[in-house]
């Protein structure tokens, strides 16, 4: 059974719209959403919460139809938003003390386990707690009610770079059970190369592209050469294209480019810049 099946989703707002998304998330496997600012990844993520009302389309998570049984569902996702939404007069100590009233498989040993590998102080306020130990809270609560989907939107911001290692870590180690699975939104792409299995490319409320990370990173490659170099080759093999003063670095598909031809790797980062510049 799949975690996560979108169809035709669509949602739209003054100067907006989020244009009949669909995407499908195996279960096992880790979804990078990546978009910049304003692409609809939170938009998205809030018509998978059933937070907002969608305008069309269709979300099931776990085959259960979110509109009609999220209340089945909500038992097996584990949730981070960008803003965590806690309380802000609660300490970690009380914060467990509701979740165990909140969640029917609430694990209290986990929890306390979670927030001493993140270093939480369980006698602090939560509104005293920095973005980073917000987001670390929001974390330790996911993976304390035995989810088997987590949804997370910019789990990782606000973290430095030793704990986003661990967070990203711990999020690897989840999806080790081969029924967990991870929907995961970061504008820190590297995060997401870590982590995903599939990467799915939103702008503008557009899915430019979802598929396998391994898939496109052997599909796609980069190569530098001058304007003339560059004309000589199919035009089938080149996606995209940037000029500088210096000459010419292009997106190409690899089967479609001369043997002779040094074509380097290229990263998400790079892939998903590429694609936005191309689209604008």
């Amino acid at each position: 059974m799949n975690a996560l099946e979108i169809s035709n989703l669509t949602k739209t707002y003054p100067g907006f719209k989020l244009d009949d998304l669909s995407l499908t998330l195996p279960s096992g496997c880790i979804m990078g959403l990546i978009g910049e600012n304003g692409a609809g990844k939170s938009t998205t993520i809030k018509l998978i919460l059933n937070m907002i009302h969608k305008d069309g389309g269709t979300v099931r998570i776990f085959g259960k139809d979110n509109g009609q049984e999220f209340e089945l569902a909500k038992e097996d996702i584990g949730v981070v938003l960008d803003e965590v939404g806690i309380p802000e007069c609660l300490n970690v100590t009380q914060i467990g003390n509701v979740m165990k009233n909140t969640f029917k498989n609430w694990d209290e040993s986990e929890f306390s386990r979670l927030t001493g590998k993140l270093e939480l102080p369980q006698n602090k306020e939560f509104k005293d707690f920095s973005r980073g130990m917000k987001m670390k809270t929001g974390i330790a609560i996911a993976l304390s009610h035995h989810s088997k989907l987590l949804i997370l939107d910019e789990a990782t911001s606000g973290l430095d770079p030793v704990v986003r290692d661990e967070v990203v870590e711990m999020f690897s180690d989840f999806t080790r059970e081969e029924d967990h699975s991870i929907l995961i939104s970061s504008h820190i792409v590297s995060d997401l190369e870590k982590l995903c299995d599939y990467v799915a490319f939103l702008h503008k409320g557009k899915l430019m592209l979802c598929e396998e990370k391994d898939q496109l990173l052997a599909e796609y490659g980069l190569i530098r050469c001058t304007k003339e170099e560059l004309e000589t080759l199919p035009k089938d093999a080149v996606k995209h294209k940037r000029e500088n003063p210096y000459g010419v670095e292009a997106m190409v598909l690899r089967n479609a480019v001369p043997s002779e031809i040094n074509v380097s790797p290229i990263s998400i980062e790079e892939l998903f810049v590429f694609m936005v510049k191309e689209a604008r």
